[in-house]
């Protein structure tokens, strides 16, 4: 039951793309850009998924919406001034 009310943080990447001549990806290209939650809301509205994507004090930063038949919207939020 405890593990219910746990949310989870992961750590963001950033690959550096300028230097990227393939699909390889090695180490020393990737940065942690940061931490986020991420909770998918259980119930589907009208066959439509909504993912909450956090930073790591709550904030939103971004909302995506999942159909059924696999097409996803997503919605940024800047909070930035």
């Amino acid at each position: 039951m405890k593990e219910d009310f746990v949310e989870y943080t992961f750590r963001e990447f950033d690959f550096n793309s300028k230097n990227r001549n393939s699909n390889l990806i090695k180490s020393n290209m990737a940065e942690i850009n940061g931490f986020c939650k991420i909770s998918v809301e259980e119930e589907s509205h009208g066959g439509v998924k909504v993912v909450l994507k956090k930073d790591a004090q709550d904030n939103i930063k971004e909302i995506k919406f999942i159909c059924l038949c696999g097409q996803s919207k997503s919605v940024l939020l800047d909070y930035t001034e």
